[in-house]
């Protein structure tokens, strides 16, 4: 049927309706399949072909067309702030336009995230589902003009150089990703290959500024300036001419423009968590009217023929007009498919009436007795069995509570329905046959209980399954009284469900009250698109019909979107009246429809009707209209603006007050107090005609439904109690009632008030036809930071690209910004149809909500704006003017602290080493005797093959086992320097081989020992493509030893001479040779002998790699100094077999025991679930006394209690459990001993840490770390604690540097170019004041002493010394220091599907990385989470945020992240990454 067909002429009366379905079904027609500009120019032509717009009559006079805002009515519960299609879409999209014009020139660079092939694939139309039948409804609006002539207010791609080239593709691979299982491998690798290739590279700054290349190594310390010039390269020459790099400086370069300045409100980040008092803006609105008057409705008219009871109404109809219409019904094709006639409804109504009180249950215990609560529940398209169970329940005086279909048990709010169910305690289901057997049954075919629902009886209302009544039985009518009619649900903001209930009397004022304000009268005809089972649809098409006699034909939703038009084509087919709006009158008021009978109405669940626009027969009167200003209304204050401007308001009246009533406007928060005439406020009502309580919650009844309001004097204004409507507006003259908003949709940021609808209307502004799909859109506020923050969710359509989503979203922040004057916290874009749903298809906002507070969102594109929205972060810390020694001592003597040193017992005089007894390990075992006489031999070789001099440098290239020992000793023998190097892996030679030959090439080798099998790799095909041998200096097999003695032993002329160097790479990254002393390594083993009491009977099992560091000194120098047994325990086996380690620990009953973080989280990961196999396997561990941790960080305390808890049940106490720490400088300067008090865990706030002081606090206090002691300081050994930048000492409540003194110090780093001098602070250092003659080794750790109340072995007071942090990782961001592990920590704990992160500073933007264990769809979610965390917790605001696989993080040997490496590897657009995310 054409639109010619129609003729409107007849409408001579409209009766309210809700605005969104008009709008709705216009917009169907309009955009029905992939309409494009000229199609739909075309259908709207066609639509308004005779609507001539004109400049005076009623419609210019109610809304002239130049409104520079959105029209914004009011209607039955939502307001609706956009219109579709033509003028109203038009002019707020003028208004937008005018917004985002301002910002063409500015040329925004906003770098575009990042993401995988794979994820962009799976987000396009190809993955795209059709929609569910069922979706879209009332709360969905369509997409109006298109925006073609919008320009971008930012740079097109074409603008923006390299950076969007290839942006949505993935990365070029990388050999760190892929999560091999190698991680531990892969850190030491990597050192050559970043050198040798920054080597080249790292004057190619083209891209970042040498400014911005300063900046970022200014926070450095002088520590991490003067490692190595060799490795300087490595850590300032990164290149920056990736695109990585350049999205980083586009990044910057947004967030230098101008923006709000912060609110004057900030919190003082201090130790007394000062809260400055909210100082309101000066130039804020305020109200300045007097006080609001309430204001009345009409009387209530008494009529004589009215009935006294609704069930008075039906009998009276069904009698004496049996025959006359009461309901159509109509089928999809819009055909009648039945008709209910009032004889009918009555009948049956009777009939079912009877079967509910006598058919349930038996005669002496009936399951249902008047004033018992049940449920109904029936599809969309069957108003008839709907009407009939309501009507019988009302006969049989039981309370009917209406509820959706439960489609599925996980329906969205489905679980918050049962809650309801179960608190009105109702047991039977009333339903009919087909949506009976449509429901979910069990396999029994029984109907499985719903996720929270109480237990239910399912009976089917249909008049062939019921009992007919006796003839003697009739239904008692009695007048309207105070019992409850029926219970309508209600969803809150927060997705939770109430019940109103409504009384008799309220039911039956109600329904008297809407016809006399309708003017219904008999055998009118109503066209109801609405929901019958609640609200408005509910009143009129279910309720007030009945009274009147009245017809209505109900248009199922189903068929609306088939034919939107169909609702019309009843309107005229029965001479009906429909509702309208103002959008729906511009299309149709050519064909007969008049402006003066559009009835808006203001309606809410617990108020019922509250206002509504008479129909007028004078079109002389225009309705109410005024033109607002959106910032007077965020301050919550009626201020009339111009229509030029922008950010305005038009909101025209939803009529006067309905008859019977009494409305007034009161303060939304606090006190029921009476607002002022300009000032905006919560809509309350006092009338019989409202909702009475929420059921079985009294005290939310109290504080909605008996409010008394007061005057500014404190006086109540009524003796009545008032009910509060959740509507937010103001009276206006003449009693006209305006809506701007909801209760429910405010959003509070920063003191302002904001309507979430407004924010809805001005995103679908911005090109809706071309990105949202169907409309749906939601917009909710979160908490974060001690203020709300916007977000906005929205189904993006199945064939929109990705660059121009991203342009969508940066124009919607833009204009949101502009309009409204806030800013966007995240703009998350869903695919098409994937968003929770209500039962009539609507998005469903809470449960939407949840899934992003709980990370399940699942977002094709993110774009977080925290730089934006977020401007209340704590005070910056200002750097303090440098004091001089004196005032820091008479600070320290004022405040009671003392200087923060401390020492180890004394470790007396060196002896020569005691008779060697024998060293052990599993798959060879080799006594003293065989060791001394095998060392001779290699020396023989080195000496006769090798033809090596004394101090020549060997490369010691074996596995970990025996011949590592012999190899060593026989340098040692031959005088030479040895310095050992983990062979390269055979299946990743190409990473791990040049780490190999840069350790062999700095250390100026002469030559390398290795075995026949690593021999023979390190002359394959794959080694010489990778690194070229010949190069090398000679390689000797020691496989095959020469039977003779050297000719002689070398013995060290000079104590402090050279005896081996120790390469490793630090946790920062750093691959360094330490050069370490005769007299060093005697005196640590003899440290480490005391320390352990590691005596000829005792047995020590090591899984440690055994090349550097205390592992290497355990393994070759302290076994053989302390005779004690040694079993090696390569960590590389217990990837294969985690439970290795300990069956050899407890078969050998084994007392001490070291290991590292790997190999402690590997078994805690991979024998979780095995501890009951192990027992049984015999696994004791209760003889160890020591397991000792060794680490190069801050002690990880939630592993080893993990590890403590896991094995408790096989004998591990928990006191063995314990950390070691050592450096660069000091390899171990802090391990636990067997005697001495347990270790030492404090609370310290981490507020204080990031200002360098330390404030003990009590567990579980608010910003608490916890912190365990790093070990007891090892025997010979001094420690203080010293400034970084000023080398003075601080005392024991301050954060600083740990610097150590002892003999087994390193001598220097050895890099072979002669510039060890360079480095000769770290070994040489002394204090600029007090004890200025010692010289001190600089760790460049950062750290803590605190004396504890526990006493040592000596009987003193023991000193703890508290590892916090790398000085050279630690980030300084917003003037305070920030420590990665912290930050890291509460990134893991942001989301269930982060595996691992690390955090790392660039040009002054926080960039964190995570790993994802779980599927790339998940990556998106881990955005706002990850952002969110780090902001609560940490008062920081993320830059990047980078999702990669698991395994992509490069750990070292010891289980270390390296973060440099990292940060290198993003920096060069290596890590491959899922996703990576801009914050704006």
């Amino acid at each position: 049927m054409t639109m010619t067909a129609f003729d409107l002429s007849p409408f001579w009366d409209l009766s309210p309706h809700s605005r969104r379905w008009l709008s709705y079904a216009i917009y169907l027609y309009l955009f029905a399949g992939d309409i494009t500009q000229k199609g739909y120019e075309k259908k709207r032509s066609k639509l308004i072909r005779a609507y001539i717009p004109h400049a005076g009559g009623n419609l210019a006079t109610s809304d002239p067309p130049h409104t520079p805002y959105l029209c914004s009515d009011m209607h039955t519960t939502t307001r609706v702030s956009i219109w579709y299609p033509d003028k109203y879409i038009y002019v707020h999209t003028e208004a937008v336009q005018a917004v985002l014009a301002r910002h063409v020139e500015r040329k925004v660079a906003v770098p575009m995230p990042s993401k995988r092939r794979s994820l962009v694939v799976q987000t396009s139309m190809d993955a795209y589902t059709p929609p569910d039948s069922s979706s879209g409804s009332e709360e969905e609006a369509g997409p109006g003009d298109d925006m073609s002539g919008m320009e971008h207010w930012m740079s097109r791609p074409s603008q923006l150089g390299p950076v969007h080239l290839g942006s949505t593709s993935s990365s070029s691979s990388s050999t760190q990703s892929g999560g091999s299982g190698n991680a531990g491998r892969l850190a030491d690798s990597l050192a050559h290959s970043h050198i040798s290739h920054l080597a080249h590279t790292h004057l190619g700054h083209t891209h970042l500024g040498q400014s911005h290349h300063q900046q970022s190594h200014l926070s450095q310390s002088h520590y991490g300036k003067t490692l190595l010039p060799l490795y300087l390269v490595f850590l300032t020459g990164v290149p920056v001419s990736s695109r990585v790099s350049a999205k980083i400086q586009q990044l910057v370069n947004t967030l230098k423009q101008p923006r709000r300045p912060p609110l004057r409100e900030f919190f003082v980040d201090d130790f007394d968590e000062l809260l400055e008092v909210q100082q309101p803006d000066p130039n804020q609105p305020r109200p300045e009217g007097a006080e609001m008057m309430p204001v009345r409705g009409e009387a209530l008219g008494v009529v004589t023929n009215w009935p006294p009871s609704l069930e008075a109404a039906l009998q009276r109809w069904g009698t004496i007009s049996p025959k006359a219409p009461c309901l159509t019904s109509l089928d999809t094709a819009g055909k009648p498919l039945y008709v209910l006639t009032y004889g009918k409804l009555w009948s049956r109504s009777i009939k079912l009436a009877y079967n509910i009180l006598h058919k349930l249950g038996s005669k002496q215990e009936p399951m249902v007795r008047p004033g018992d609560r049940v449920a109904l529940v029936f599809p969309n398209n069957d108003p008839v069995a709907f009407m009939v169970a309501f009507y019988g329940c009302l006969l049989a005086e039981v309370v009917p509570v209406p509820i959706e279909v439960p489609l599925s048990r996980k329906d969205a709010g489905s679980q918050q329905i049962g809650f309801l169910l179960g608190s009105c305690g109702v047991t039977v289901a009333l339903t009919s046959d087909a949506c009976h057997k449509g429901l979910p049954k069990s396999a029994t075919g029984e109907i499985p209980q719903f996720k929270g629902w109480p237990k239910l009886l399912w009976f089917v209302t249909e008049s062939k399954h019921l009992s007919k009544p006796p003839r003697d039985w009739f239904p008692h009518i009695k007048d309207a009284n105070n019992d409850t009619a029926y219970i309508e649900y209600k969803t809150c903001k927060d997705g939770s469900v109430l019940g109103v209930t409504v009384t008799r009397i309220a039911l039956l004022t109600h329904c008297q009250a809407l016809t006399q304000s309708c003017s219904y009268t008999e055998a009118e005809t109503i066209v109801n698109v609405l929901d019958f089972k609640k609200d408005v649809g509910l009143w009129h098409g279910i309720l007030t019909s009945v009274m009147n006699m009245m017809h209505v034909i109900s248009v199922p939703y189903s068929l609306m979107k088939v034919n939107p038009l169909s609702w019309i084509q009843k309107v005229c087919q029965y001479k009906g009246s429909i509702s309208s709006c103002d959008a729906f009158l511009n299309v149709f008021q050519t064909k007969g429809l008049r402006a003066e009978v559009i009835c808006p109405c203001a309606s809410s669940p617990e108020a019922l009707t509250v206002a509504i626009r008479r129909p007028v027969e004078d079109s002389s009167q225009p309705p109410g209209r005024g033109v607002l200003s959106m910032q007077g209304l965020s301050y919550g204050v009626v201020r009339v603006d111009t229509e030029e401007r922008l950010s305005v308001l038009t909101v025209q009246d939803v009529g006067t007050v309905t008859p019977g009533g009494l409305v007034c406007v009161v303060k939304p928060e606090g006190v029921p107090q009476l607002c002022q005439t300009d000032e905006i406020g919560e809509l309350c009502v006092c009338s019989i005609a409202t909702g009475t309580s929420y059921y079985g919650l009294t005290g939310m009844t109290k504080n909605t439904f008996e409010v008394y309001p007061v005057g500014s004097s404190g006086g109540l204004i009524s003796e009545y109690a008032f009910v509060r409507t959740g509507l937010l507006g103001f009276i206006g003259p003449g009693g006209l009632v305006f809506i701007t908003g909801k209760m429910d949709g405010l959003i509070m940021v920063s003191g302002r008030r904001h309507n979430a609808d407004d924010i809805v209307a001005t995103a679908l502004a911005v090109e809706p036809m071309k990105f949202v799909y169907r409309g749906r859109i939601a917009v909710f506020s979160v908490t974060v930071l001690r203020d709300e923050r916007i977000v906005v969710v929205a189904e993006q359509r199945p064939d929109s690209t990705e660059e121009d989503s991203f342009q969508w979203m940066s124009r919607v922040l833009q204009a949101i910004d502009s309009i409204h004057g806030v800013g966007v916290f995240c703009l998350a874009l869903v695919p098409a149809n994937t968003l929770p749903k209500t039962p009539l298809g609507g998005i469903h906002l809470s449960e939407i909500k949840q899934l992003y507070l709980e990370g399940g969102l699942h977002p094709c594109n993110v774009l977080m704006c925290p730089h934006t929205c977020v401007t209340n972060l704590p005070k910056p810390r200002q750097k303090q003017p440098e004091i001089g020694p004196a005032s820091v001592m008479v600070g320290n003597l004022v405040s009671g602290k003392r200087i923060a040193q401390a020492s180890g017992r004394d470790l007396g005089k060196l002896r020569p080493n005691p008779s060697l007894k024998y060293t052990q390990t599993f798959s060879s075992s080799l006594t003293c005797l065989q060791l001394h006489k095998r060392a001779e031999r290699v020396a023989a070789l080195l000496i006769e093959r090798g033809g090596l001099q004394e101090g020549d440098h060997v490369a010691l290239v074996y596995p970990p086992g025996i011949d590592l020992i012999a190899a060593f000793y026989g340098c040692l023998y031959a005088g030479c320097v040895p310095i050992t190097v983990r062979p390269p892996h055979p299946q990743n030679i190409s990473t791990t081989l040049p780490t190999v030959k840069m350790i062999v090439e700095v250390s100026h080798s002469a030559c390398v020992m290795t075995t026949a099998v690593i021999c023979k790799l390190l002359r394959s095909k794959e080694a010489m493509a990778t690194v070229d041998i010949r190069n090398w200096p000679p390689v000797l097999d020691t496989d095959d030893l020469p039977k003779k003695k050297p000719p002689a032993f070398y013995k060290p002329t000079n104590p402090d001479g050279l005896a081996y160097l120790d390469f490793s790479v630090s946790t920062t990254g750093m691959l360094a040779g330490v050069q370490m002393s005769h007299n060093a390594v005697g005196a640590f083993c003899r440290s480490v002998k005391l320390q352990c009491e590691l005596y000829p009977s005792r047995e020590v099992a090591i899984c440690l790699d055994p090349y550097c560091g205390l592992g290497f000194v355990l393994w070759c120098l302290c076994s053989v100094y302390s005779g004690h047994q040694s079993i090696l325990i390569p960590p590389v086996e217990l990837e294969s077999n985690p439970a290795l380690w300990l069956l050899a620990v407890s078969q050998l009953r084994v007392r001490d025991t070291f290991c590292s973080y790997s190999v402690m989280e590997l078994c805690t990961k991979g024998l979780g679930l095995q501890t009951e196999a192990l027992k049984a396997r015999g696994l004791d561990l209760s003889r160890v006394r020591a397991c000792v941790v060794v680490a190069e960080e801050r002690p990880r305390m939630s592993l080893t209690h993990s590890f403590s808890k896991l094995f408790k049940d096989l004998g591990l106490h928990p006191r063995s459990v314990s950390t070691a720490f050592g450096c660069r400088v000091n390899l171990a300067i802090c391990l636990q001993g067997t005697s001495g008090p347990d270790p030492t865990t404090v609370y310290v706030d981490m507020r204080a840490l990031r200002h360098d002081r330390v404030r003990l606090v009590e567990r579980g206090s608010p910003h608490s770390l916890p912190l365990m002691e790093s070990g007891k300081i090892l025997p010979g050994v001094r420690i203080i604690i010293a400034n970084p930048e000023t080398k003075g000492p601080l005392g024991d409540s301050h954060l600083g540097e740990i610097w150590v003194h002892s003999a087994h110090n390193g001598s220097g780093y050895y890099s072979g170019y002669g510039e060890e001098v360079l480095q000769s602070d770290h070994f040489n250092s002394r204090l600029s004041f007090g004890d200025t003659q010692t010289v001190w080794a600089r760790t460049g750790y950062l750290g803590f002493l605190r004396r504890t109340e526990l006493t040592d072995a000596n009987g003193e007071r023991h000193d703890a010394l508290f590892v916090v942090g790398a000085l050279e990782e630690a980030m300084e961001l917003r003037g305070m220091r920030y420590h990665p592990i912290d930050i890291e920590t509460s990134v893991i704990r942001a989301h269930k599907s982060i595996m691992e992160c690390a955090v790392f500073p660039w040009t002054n933007l926080l960039v964190v990385v995570v790993e994802l264990e779980g599927s790339e769809q998940e990556a998106l979610d881990l955005v706002p989470m990850v952002t969110k965390a780090v902001l609560e917790e940490h008062y920081l605001i993320v830059g990047v945020v980078v999702v990669t696989d698991i395994g992509v993080i490069p750990i070292n040997s010891r289980g270390e992240k390296q973060r440099m490496h990292l940060r290198d590897g993003f920096l060069q657009d290596q890590l491959d990454p899922i996703y990576v995310a801009y914050n704006m």
